[in-house]
């Protein structure tokens, strides 16, 4: 096996063991965070969950259905982390959701039984 045929397999199982890096933690406050910024009773598909565009970042890709405001286009929101899995920041498609917002879902909702329960990805 040549050089560069070593490389490419090198860069190719690199690639593929990105997303295996994703903290596990971080990935379930984020996901948990989907179902209390999208409409009452819109039922979340996940679509993607994966390091987000920056270090401390998780994305998180979805689709609403069962709800009138529900369209068929893919939607985002990006967590921003501070140290361990504390949530600083959420942007979505939509734009930034204010400190206040983020403060109150830290602080009263992603660590209760129904965030668990509301989880989308869920298993």
């Amino acid at each position: 096996m040549g050089a560069g045929a070593a490389l490419t397999l090198v860069l190719l199982f690199t690639l593929s063991n990105c997303e295996k890096g994703l903290d596990a933690r971080r990935a379930a406050v984020c996901r948990r965070a989907v179902p209390a910024l999208v409409p009452p009773n819109a039922a979340v598909t996940l679509l993607r969950v994966g390091t987000g565009p920056g270090a401390d970042s998780i994305r998180v890709d979805y689709r609403l259905t069962g709800s009138p405001d529900a369209s068929s286009k893919a939607r985002w929101l990006i967590c921003g982390f501070g140290p361990g899995s504390s949530l600083e920041s959420i942007v979505t498609e939509s734009g930034s959701v204010s400190g206040a917002s983020v403060y109150l879902l830290r602080h009263y909702y992603l660590d209760t039984p129904e965030a668990v329960e509301a989880d989308p990805g869920k298993s």
